[in-house]
């Protein structure tokens, strides 16, 4: 893939991370401007992952229904826009609103990231083209937040969203000069009112679940982990929260490294050799934390390395679910993709959920999760593995 498009291709993909990561230094900030707290101000989060899971479901049909290219131009631009209404909100009920608009126009880019790829490339490329994109969800953690916190020091929390809306703008102009229309015009185009059946047929379709299971559970746990470490971390462990940067970011690290070498491995037995393969070492990885963390050591450095292990595992993980699972859906890969980054969502928040419910004072719930998402995505993996090889011709 030419280095212009993957560049283009990589900063669509960065709209979630930043637009979750980048005004999280802000939340005090905002809370003291809005006269409200810090636990209102979250609200503005979570609509934004509400926003999430249900414009994805809107984009799919509308990318294999156009093309590629007029649902992003449509996407971007509301999330330019909505991110400058982030900064002009006088009030939290104003910001909220704003927010859910922005998930709205940010999911273009996650669904038409996929769809373009699985348009472009087979299987084993597209793994490696989602392993070099895991660039962007492994640094974009690690540098949102510091960006973040220098622009909220020097010019106010609403230089956070006009920062935002200047991205938009710039990702705006490169897919309007130089990304092709993908989407192939020799067979007729997929109505809109098929859309809810698309969704039926995908939903049945048992390899597409099942590797969507396979990511959507995996992702889940670094949902958990990203839920549950600030307390473990900080509170429990007494980790400085200057300090927690670095172990969080040492983390990123493991998952960025795991995507790369996942590039090379590849092309030597394929995306589904080597899902199946790593899913039993998170699964390993994750029944060490949980043992650990069940025998509360007085000290936090033996829970890291499983958990580092967990968080790098999914640079492999998550690449070739989304390959497999994109594999074979053709000119439906606007549907396929929207519902994928649907159900992987919808899991993963359920996971970091489910953390804060567990919550008893320990690391045992981050841990608990962690394990249970390894259990069922290795359980996934193996049923759509049984799936898949009953299907091949004997």
């Amino acid at each position: 893939m030419p280095l212009r498009l993957l560049l283009i291709l990589g900063a669509l993909s960065a709209f979630g991370p930043l637009a979750i990561d980048f005004y999280l230094p802000a939340f005090p900030a905002m809370a003291h401007a809005f006269a409200s707290d810090v636990e209102h101000v979250q609200l503005s989060l979570a609509v934004y992952f509400v926003g999430l899971a249900i414009g994805q479901l809107i984009y799919g049909p509308l990318a294999d229904r156009f093309g590629r290219r007029p649902p992003l131009l449509v996407g971007v631009l509301l999330f330019a826009l909505a991110s400058l209404a982030c900064a002009l909100a006088t009030s939290l009920e104003w910001l909220i609103v704003a927010r859910f608009v922005q998930a709205l126009g940010g999911c273009a880019g996650m669904v038409v990231t996929r769809a373009v790829v699985r348009d472009l490339c087979d299987p084993i490329a597209s793994a490696k083209v989602f392993s070099q994109l895991m660039l962007v969800m492994g640094i974009a953690p690690i540098l949102a937040p510091l960006a973040g916190g220098l622009l909220l020091g020097s010019l106010g929390w609403q230089s956070i969203f006009v920062c935002l809306a200047l991205f938009a703008a710039l990702c705006l102009l490169a897919v309007a000069l130089w990304l092709p229309e993908t989407l192939s015009r020799e067979a007729a185009p997929a109505p809109l009112r098929g859309a809810l059946g698309e969704y039926r047929r995908l939903l049945g379709d048992r390899p597409f679940i099942g590797h969507a299971l396979t990511g959507g559970l995996s992702i889940a746990g670094m949902f958990a982990y990203i839920a549950g470490s600030p307390f473990v971390f900080i509170e429990l462990y007494g980790v400085a929260p200057a300090h927690y940067g670095w172990l969080f970011g040492s983390n990123a690290a493991g998952f960025i490294l795991a995507a790369q070498v996942n590039a090379w491995l590849v092309a030597r037995h394929g995306p589904g050799h080597w899902l199946r393969r790593l899913v039993w070492f998170y699964l390993g990885c994750g029944l060490a934390l949980l043992s650990l963390a069940m025998a509360q050591p007085p000290a936090l450095w033996p829970l890291l390395l499983p958990l580092f292990g967990c968080i790098a595992s999914l640079g492999v993980l998550l690449p070739n679910a989304t390959a497999c699972a994109m594999a074979g859906q053709g000119r439906h890969a606007g549907s396929a993709s929207a519902l994928l980054g649907s159900l992987q969502f919808a899991i993963a928040a359920s996971a970091a959920a489910l953390v804060g419910a567990l919550h008893d004072g320990t690391a045992w719930p981050m841990a608990a999760v962690i394990c249970g998402c390894g259990v069922l995505a290795t359980l996934a993996s193996r049923l759509t593995y049984r799936v898949e090889r009953r299907a091949r011709p004997s």
